[in-house]
């Protein structure tokens, strides 16, 4: 065993030796005055004198080539904050494409400037904050390199979290020589470790939209997006003061209710409660809430379920945003072992309420990150018992993007079963480990177990996933198996007693020179689920080539080849079964877009084919249009016309959504969300106008109207009024 360890740890040497040779270095200054937080990075003497970080290099359009325009960032600092001053100079002001204010906005469709910091120097980790020549305040957290597996979308991963927000600053100014911005972030909305001259990883990448340009100032390999902390730069000279943070956000609520499931009649409640922010140490942080509320939150988006499986919505409530990613285990929207919306929102949506709880998080010494999380629902009569919520976790990181890791997540409730009360539990077990070898290969596992009272069979649920990278290949084999009994019941699983065997081989090629091509994309993709008996249960194989052309504009021609077998009929439709049996389909795929960068911009994938032994026509279009920096509109349509050999087997489904948005200023935003579903008759509005101190507090009007005929009631209209309004006391 000796020379085995040796070699294990030669290698993980040798790999943290090269990841850092030849990464550039910037050096922060101390700043005697700070600089004047209004952009203006040229004309501010605060700036003067300061190393700068400049020699950008692109990913795209041209790999490896400079960036066409020139850019300068600047790093100072007091003892309170952080300062980033960035010139993005530009030879051609009038094409910058500015984009919307709101927080959080895409930044992929404008020009901006974002910047990765890891503090703790993990090279796996970080918190990334951008911004646009609006002032856009874009932040979010980056956990395991941003994506759990290779091939999942970094906008879902769970190892990018683009809900989390923080409390910092921007002000971006345009002028003949391009744009420039100025970034405060205090070291309170930081985590770094105790020493005393600290080397943290940075990295920053710029957009230049009409040239469909991304350039770093740490070269990364194309295939790589600046969540590649493993090759970010290096940032030295900082002398940050101790860590201290001490917050409390308490808020007042005041809300009128009309219609639903309530007695005939307007209702008014009112509401009091806190969250609590305490530095624990340097490195991990206590986060209290007391009579927990999430009135502000925007509304779940509609989703099309045309199968028997279960659909995923999202977590956006702030309180479990936090270090979200460093609670995950499992596989993203299908195995998830601890899912936070199982803690106070019912199985159909409904908001339950939460008692209070407390979370610990963040790291011990430089790789050890441990989170602890204690939360208590209350008994809603007619939905759900008094349940108490208990998650920890440990996750030991590794050189070269490895790491081990545990889980133990459990619901204690007071539902009981009858005459013996004591039986409403459920607990997960798990530990999870990843390899990376060298810059391209990562292997990738778990091992599961639940414990459910009146479940004796296979509880168990693994998964073993190798990942190969590089600049022209992205390719992965997996295996995943579930037992028929594996029950997390604060996870998600979206269905169970399965082997998943799963497979890709994705291509990038860029031409020289050929019809205006930037980019070929041709690859193939396959999973298929088998249950214990060997049954095969879906199985799906994805041909396709996605043609990008350098103005933006992309073609996907695919082809897919889809297998069902069900066991059981299922409710496809109001009124329409799919009947058991086996059905075999081929599909095809077609995806169409322009270019995102416009102000009038629009996108749309259909599928046409077999569909449980009938047909189905899927078209799901999307239509942006950005005017300028205050007004964002979106509307998307989801509409499948479907015809099966059944009883009322010919029906259709249309699922519309409207997003438009307003900014006075970034601060002081309107929003809305306008959803229709023609299967239900369901309409839902959700009206919000936010005029935010700072993150996620300020005052908030909501305003609720849902019209669901299914109610089958005179009171099917619900309505809702919510003045909500919260602050941030910084105490210490």
């Amino acid at each position: 065993m000796q020379p085995i360890r040796f070699l294990i740890a030669a290698g993980f040497l040798f790999s943290t030796l090269a990841h850092a040779a030849g990464k550039p270095q910037l050096t922060a200054s101390r700043l005697d005055n700070p600089p004047v937080l209004d952009g203006d990075v040229l004309g501010d003497v605060a700036w003067q004198g300061l190393q700068s970080a400049t020699g950008f290099t692109q990913t795209r359009p041209i790999a490896d080539a400079a960036a066409t325009q020139v850019t300068t960032v600047f790093v100072g600092y007091d003892d309170e904050a952080l300062y980033i001053g960035v010139v993005c100079h530009d030879d051609n002001p009038a094409a910058i494409v500015v984009g919307d204010a709101r927080r959080d906005s895409n930044l992929d469709d404008v020009d901006s400037f974002q910047v990765i910091l890891d503090a703790y120097h993990d090279r796996q980790n970080g918190l990334i904050f951008g911004t646009t020549p609006s002032s856009v305040e874009y932040d979010a957290q980056v956990t395991r390199e941003g994506t759990q597996s290779v091939g999942t979308s970094s906008q879902t991963s769970s190892g990018f979290n683009l809900e989390w927000n923080t409390t910092w600053s921007v002000r971006s100014k345009l002028g003949d020589y391009g744009w420039s911005s100025e970034m405060r972030i205090p070291f309170k909305s930081l985590r770094y470790p105790s020493d005393t001259q600290p080397v943290w990883g940075i990295n920053f990448q710029r957009n230049i939209r009409r040239n469909n340009e991304v350039a770093y100032w740490s070269p990364l390999p194309r295939q790589f997006t600046i969540y590649r902390v493993s090759e970010a730069g290096t940032l030295a000279g900082l002398k940050p003061p101790a860590q201290r943070n001490f917050k409390l956000m308490p808020y007042v609520l005041g809300q009128f209710s009309k219609g639903g499931r309530q007695p005939s009649g307007t209702h008014f409640d009112q509401e009091v409660g806190m969250d609590v922010k305490l530095s624990v140490t340097s490195g991990l942080t206590l986060d209290a809430t007391w009579n927990t509320d999430f009135a502000q939150v925007e509304a779940d988006e509609l989703q099309v379920n045309l199968d028997r499986f279960s659909v995923f919505f999202p977590e956006k409530r702030p309180f479990f945003l936090e270090n979200a990613g460093q609670f995950t285990v499992g596989t993203p929207q299908e195995v998830e072992l601890f899912f936070s919306r199982r803690i106070g929102i019912s199985d159909a949506g409904r908001a339950i309420p939460i008692v209070g709880g407390a979370r610990l998080s963040g790291k011990i010494g430089d790789a050890t990150n441990i989170g602890a999380l204690r939360m208590r629902s209350e008994d809603l009569t007619g939905i759900a018992p008094q349940n108490d919520y208990t998650v920890l976790r440990v996750n030991q990181e590794l050189p070269n993007r490895s790491s081990i890791g545990a889980l133990y997540v459990e619901r204690d409730g007071d539902g009981g079963v009858t005459g013996n009360p004591g039986r409403d539990y459920n607990r997960t077990y798990a530990i999870d480990g990843r390899l990376g070898l060298g810059d391209n290969h990562l292997f990738e596992s778990y091992y599961a177990k639940t414990q459910t009272p009146g479940r004796n069979g296979d509880d168990t649920a693994w998964r073993l996933r190798y990942n190969y990278t590089d600049e022209r290949w992205t390719n992965f084999l997996g295996w995943t198996k579930v037992g028929d009994d594996f029950n997390p019941e604060v996870g998600f699983l979206r269905r169970r007693n399965y082997n998943k065997y799963e497979a890709l081989l994705f291509l990038r090629h860029r031409p020289q020179d050929w019809l205006g091509l930037y980019e070929l994309r041709p690859h193939i993709g396959s999973f298929h689920f088998y249950d214990d008996t060997g049954y095969w249960e879906s199985g799906f194989t994805h041909v396709d080539n996605h043609w990008e052309w350098k103005n933006g504009i992309e073609v996907h021609t695919g082809v897919n080849f889809t297998h069902e077998g069900v066991k059981n009929p299922f409710q496809i439709n109001p009124g329409t079964f799919v009947v058991p049996g086996r059905y075999d389909h081929k599909e095809a795929d077609l995806v169409f877009k322009t270019d995102e960068g416009r102000k009038l911009s629009a996108s749309l994938e259909t599928k046409i084919g077999g569909f449980f032994g009938g047909d189905r026509v899927n078209a799901t279009t999307g239509v942006l249009y950005r005017p300028g920096e205050r007004f964002s509109a979106e509307l998307n349509w989801i509409y499948n016309d479907i015809d099966l050999p059944v009883a009322n087997g010919n029906f259709e489904v249309n699922v519309a959504r409207l997003r438009m948005s307003y900014s006075f200023t970034p601060k002081m935003q309107l929003q809305m969300l306008l959803q229709t579903d023609d299967r239900t008759d369901f309409v839902a509005v959700n009206l919000r106008f936010a005029w935010l101190q700072t993150a996620n507090a300020g005052l908030y009007l909501v305003y609720n109207e849902i019209d669901d005929e299914s109610l089958r009631s005179p009171l099917h209209k619900q309505r809702e009024l919510v003045l909500k309004y919260s602050r941030i006391f910084d105490l210490f």
